[in-house]
Order: structure tokens, then sequence, then C-alpha cells
């Protein structure tokens, strides 16, 4: 029989905020390559500029209790206590909605989104689109981790979420959808889980990045492999450290809250659709926010396991399966890779919806929450 959620709500320790504020004001700052300005890595000038904010003018007491503001659960499930939001909808009949975050994220991404989902009249939508939201942290993320738990694969997380929707939750047909790992994880429960699926929706397509060039490719093929040798040179360091030593990595950023923002933030302003002000398009309280959870959680290097699983295992989706759900993409300009519909119909057989968004990246629910609410609605609305 599986196990009853418990209310969960979120209080760090003040004496978890003193270290951090102490260790922040004793930073030991590298010197920077010339002319950085964000090409080799985070930018010196911005760091300290964020550090400053983050000692002096950040509140973090005001950001705990807005995601304390939803309603929060724990459950025991697969040996661990996986953290999950759930909000209802507020229209005639919700959907069961599961949403799937990925790396360097959290459920914090989903604080703008969230309430467009449940709540679509408020935001001059039907009502009758409206989704009883289901937004876990992944297994060995954030409030989904303890020390010393097992670590999960995507094809575990899959199965999880699986079993948290139907077993746990009583949904025997939802809907789901991510990006990032959040796109892996729902296009694994697709291929696992087909019979519990309305359909799912993605934002990062989980397309095997060895797939080859067509031999007469089109221009949008061409752009696509263009993109992706710009991108195994230039853009995947993080993945292969991650995917080979997470535990060397992991005493840098468990011990040091500069460097932990440093990893992160670079994400930030490499995959977001910032066009040079990343500040002012993100907002600094949203970024240490979500940098904040893994501080205070202990969890970046739980959360490094689905690369050095990826990496040392199959695809999470077989070779030659084919997911069979309907499914819908929105493909963001700014997203790391942008995979052509030709070849995303080898591995998705039903694809419904495909929307070139006009602005956004790779965290999209923060980047454009209103943009991708109102493709989640328009993708679901026929399968009901």
């Amino acid at each position: 029989m599986a196990a009853n959620p418990s209310p969960f709500s979120l209080h760090v320790g003040d004496d978890v905020l003193d270290d951090l504020k102490a260790r922040l004001a004793r930073v030991r700052w590298p010197d920077e390559v010339p002319d950085n300005n964000w090409k080799y890595g985070a930018d010196l000038p911005y760091l300290k500029s964020l550090v400053d904010y983050w000692r002096d003018g950040y509140d973090w007491r005001k950001q705990e209790a807005k995601l304390n503001g939803f309603k929060q659960y724990k459950v025991k499930l697969a040996g661990i206590d996986v953290h999950f939001i759930r909000e209802e909808g507020k229209g005639p009949k919700p959907m069961p909605l599961l949403l799937s975050h990925g790396w360097p994220g959290s459920v914090h991404e989903f604080h703008k989104i969230l309430p467009m989902l449940t709540d679509p009249a408020r935001f001059g939508a039907d009502p009758a689109d409206a989704f009883t939201v289901i937004a876990p942290s992944l297994p060995g993320y954030t409030f989904s981790f303890t020390p010393n738990q097992p670590r999960f694969s995507v094809e575990q997380i899959a199965d999880v979420f699986a079993g948290l929707m139907t077993d746990v939750l009583g949904f025997k047909r939802f809907a789901a959808q991510g990006g990032d790992w959040g796109g892996f994880v729902t296009s694994r429960i697709g291929y696992a889980y087909p019979e519990r699926l309305a359909g799912i929706h993605i934002n990062l397509l989980s397309l095997r990045r060895d797939t080859p060039m067509p031999d007469k490719p089109t221009e949008d093929e061409k752009r696509y492999f263009d993109e992706r040798a710009h991108w195994m040179k230039e853009e995947v360091g993080y993945t292969w450290i991650q995917g080979t030593k997470p535990q060397t990595l992991a005493y840098a950023l468990t011990d040091s809250p500069v460097g932990l923002a440093a990893w992160i933030v670079e994400k930030f302003h490499t995959w977001s659709d910032h066009k040079g002000d990343l500040d002012g398009y993100l907002g600094r309280d949203e970024m240490l926010t979500n940098i904040m959870l893994y501080w205070v959680t202990g969890a970046i290097g739980s959360s490094f396991w689905p690369y050095y699983a990826r990496m040392h295992g199959p695809w999470p989706i077989p070779d030659g399966a084919v997911i069979k759900v309907p499914m819908g993409y929105a493909e963001f300009p700014k997203e790391i890779l942008r995979p052509p519909r030709s070849l995303a119909e080898k591995m998705y057989s039903d694809i419904r919806r495909w929307s070139k968004m006009p602005k956004g990246g790779h965290f999209a629910a923060l980047e454009q929450p209103a943009l991708l609410a109102s493709e989640i609605r328009e993708f679901f609305r026929p399968l009901r």
C-alpha cells in the first residue's frame, strides 16, 4: 500500500543563514582572464555585485514565505522522501498535470506559471482549461534529498513520478509536461506508462546527441547539426565533469556558496534569452532563490547523478523505440538545442502541436510563463 503524503513547509534555521552570510563575507576571489565578459565562464564583476546583494540585500525569509504559499507535501517513495507541490485547479473539471523541472532548476521555477495553470480565468483564459498541478522536486534535488540517500537515473525518476501520480495520488489518467531533465522524464513516462497519460508536452527534446545527419539534410536539419557541433565543442564541460566525477565537484560547490552561485548563474546567463540584461530579465531574487534551495539542502552533488547515469548507461528511450502518446513541443529560440521536427518524428509518432515561440530560453517557465502556460492549455484542451 502506498504511503500517505504529509504536509511540508520550509523553515531554514537562523544558524544556516548566519553561516551563509559569514561565508559570503570572507569569499576568496580569483583573478579573471582579461576581457572575459562571460566568454570564459562566470563574469567576475557581475558575480561580485551579485554576492554583495546576496549578503546585504537579499531577503530569504520573504522568498521562503512565497514558497510556503504553495501547498507542499512529502511522501515515502522508492526509499526516499519525495517532495511535491500540489495546487488544486479552479475550473469545472481540472486535469491532473505532472510538471517536472530539470538542472540546475527547482520547483521554484514554477512559481509564476502555477497560478496560470490552476486558475486560468484569473489571467483571462478559459476556466475549462484548469489543471490540478503536481510539481515534484526531482529525487536527489533540493527538498527530495537527504544525505546519503540512493541516487536516481532518469528512468528511475520516471518510475517514481508515475507512482506518485497513480499509486499515491490516485490519478489513473494525467497529463505531463517538462523541460531539461523534466523533458527527459516526461518522455520516459510517455514511453514506459502510455496507458496512464492523456499526452505529454515538452520544451526540451530528448533526442540522442549522436543521431546521424541524414544523407540529404534539409536547411533546418543543417542548422541543428551546426548548433549541436558548437554545443559539443564549447558547452558540455559541465556535463562531462558532472557525468564522470560528480563527487569531486560536490566538495567545492557544497562548501562554497560563491562557487555554487558561479556554477549556476553561468547557466542562467548562457541558456536564457536575456539580451544582455540578466538582472532585468530574470531578476536577482529569482536566481538567488533557486541557488538557495541547493545551498540550504546541500543537494548539489546528488543533483549531478542523472548526468552520471546517462553517461554510464543506456539512453532513457531505447534505440528504435517510439513514444506513441500524443505529444506537443514548444521550441523557445534560446533553448540549448532545437532539433527539427523531421528528427523528432522518428521518436514521437503522434506529434499534435509543434510551436516556435517568439522569445524565451531554457528556463521557459521562469522566463516566459504566460507563453508556456498558453501552449500547455492549447495542447491539452482536446485531450481532456
